[in-house]
């Protein structure tokens, strides 16, 4: 595996999975402050600092294991905490905040594949591309797309404590949040079987056939836009060489 033969590539994978993470924590804690909610702000959930949104097992363990073992990246950070109860519109305001940690990666993973583009124009039309800072760059810039569609899909999930159980719950009828109830409190082994039992013992693993295949296809298509602007950088590059 490329990461295990050269530690830079290692280093490069882990900072697109921190990046990614503290973007999608700094989303929900702004939507959520947006929303009238200022819980998030006073626990200082509304910044870039790694240290302030981290989860030892869920940004650093799972995400390593994740990429010795293959497939997509899993990873989540230490919740946003916030009060429902703030909230100007309370059961649409919920699935906002819930929803804007995912659709901020996928916004990232949007820009990376532009950037691409203008990297790969820029590598080629100087000569670069075979370069170290190059190649790491585009290497760092494949990986923060990747990571990015890797992260919302996991975390939209419907199990807690990952979003997709924060985005259905509101929308969910008392007989529904009961048994939704019911489901959280067995939460973590069934996030264990998931994630860990099925693969490594019977060798299905659900959750990676799941980011895999869906993730495919919105990759593909984030790297036809990163091909027509590669395309239409170059044009213009060599335009003016």
């Amino acid at each position: 595996m490329r990461i295990l033969q050269n530690p830079l590539y290692l280093l490069l994978q882990i900072a697109a999975v921190v990046i990614a993470l503290v973007v999608h924590e700094l989303s929900h804690a702004v939507i959520a402050l947006a929303c009238g909610d200022t819980t998030a702000k006073d626990a200082g959930r509304i910044t870039l600092n790694p240290a302030a949104h981290l989860d030892p097992f869920g940004s650093v363990v799972l995400p390593l294991l994740s990429m010795f073992i293959g497939g997509g990246i899993l990873a989540f950070a230490k919740p946003v905490p916030y009060n429902p109860g703030n909230l100007k519109h309370r059961k649409r305001d919920e699935v906002l905040v819930a929803l804007a940690g995912p659709a901020s990666n996928l916004l990232q993973a949007g820009i990376a594949a532009v950037l691409l583009g203008i990297c790969v124009a820029f590598a080629y039309a100087f000569g670069w591309y075979n370069t170290v800072a190059g190649s790491a760059l585009i290497y760092f810039m494949t990986n923060y797309l990747v990571v990015n569609i890797s992260l919302m899909l996991f975390n939209l999930i419907p199990l807690p404590p990952l979003d997709g159980s924060a985005i259905i719950f509101p929308l969910l009828n008392k007989k529904g949040q009961a048994v939704y109830y019911d489901i959280q409190s067995k939460a973590l082994p069934i996030f264990l079987l998931a994630v860990y039992i099925l693969p490594s013992v019977l060798h299905i693993d659900l959750i990676g056939m799941y980011i895999q295949g869906v993730g495919g296809v919105v990759i593909d298509w984030l790297f036809q836009l990163t091909f027509a602007i590669q395309d239409m950088m170059y044009v213009l590059l060599m335009g003016g060489l």
